[in-house]
């Protein structure tokens, strides 16, 4: 009985694939890709709002 249960945890470990992370999956690295370049655009856009404003309020 025991042996059974440790042959069938065996093949669970062979059988199933190895986890994915974001890193090494290329639909993962596209993924966090996009969101570095949305990320980018939403601060360059903060950025450019506040000078925009600033320049407004001084003159």
């Amino acid at each position: 009985m025991i042996q059974e249960a440790e042959a069938a945890t065996q093949i669970d470990a062979v059988a199933s694939p190895r986890k994915a992370d974001l890193k090494s999956d290329p639909h993962g690295l596209a993924f966090l890709a996009t969101i570095a370049v949305v990320m980018t655009a939403w601060i360059c856009g903060l950025v450019w709002a506040a000078i925009a404003f600033l320049n407004w309020v001084v003159s």
